[in-house]
């Protein structure tokens, strides 16, 4: 288990935490909005829907490369961090024409921008001991994943089965992601005191 104790207070990772709470817990309602958007909305075009994923995966992809940068990624995950986060903007990019063409093509797209984003997430988290809400981290790139492969396994008949299931999962990851966020913000509200220095 990882330890925030004296580290989330001060340093790179505490001022990591101090500003990521606020950009998850933006990403997290901005998820939960499109998913809701989606659910209400089973009818739309594949056109609609396209560009509605579109945004959503350009948006964490952007999110990623940003993070590519962060002092708490560790040099050799620098590299995944941001090829996933251009992926995921690649694909975003390509639900925009014409939602990919296809049904199939849309939640192939999706499938593989959420199973990036999950892969990203759970390698980073594994290979920081010092990440906060690691654990968290660890849980919701863990959802992500199996979100993305749940989109890329199932077969879709109709736009609203892919429409509904994608909706559902958005609400999921978004929940997660706010509650994410207000465990970073609790990090840095509330650190845990150091652990006692064996004499």
């Amino acid at each position: 288990m990882t330890h925030l104790s004296g580290d989330v207070p001060g340093g790179a990772l505490g001022a990591l935490a101090r500003s990521a709470w606020q950009v998850l817990l933006t990403a997290g309602i901005a998820a939960i909005v499109l998913g809701v958007i989606v659910l209400a909305w089973p009818h739309s075009t594949l056109l609609v829907v396209g560009i509605l994923f579109g945004v959503y995966l350009v948006a964490s992809g952007i999110l990623q490369l940003a993070g590519a940068f962060g002092p708490h990624v560790p040099g050799g995950m620098r590299a995944l961090s941001f090829v996933t986060g251009a992926l995921s903007v690649l694909l975003g990019l390509i639900c925009f024409r014409g939602a990919a063409e296809s049904l199939l093509l849309l939640a192939l797209w999706i499938g593989f921008g959420w199973l990036l984003r999950g892969i990203m997430m759970i390698a980073v988290a594994v290979s920081t001991e010092d990440l906060p809400a690691r654990g968290w981290q660890v849980f919701f790139g863990a959802i992500t994943l199996v979100a993305g492969i749940v989109l890329i396994v199932s077969p879709f008949g109709s736009l609203t089965a892919l429409t509904i299931v994608s909706g559902v999962w958005l609400i999921v990851l978004g929940v997660a992601e706010v509650v994410h966020a207000i465990s970073l913000r609790s990090l840095t509200t509330h650190p845990r005191p150091p652990a006692p220095t064996p004499a």
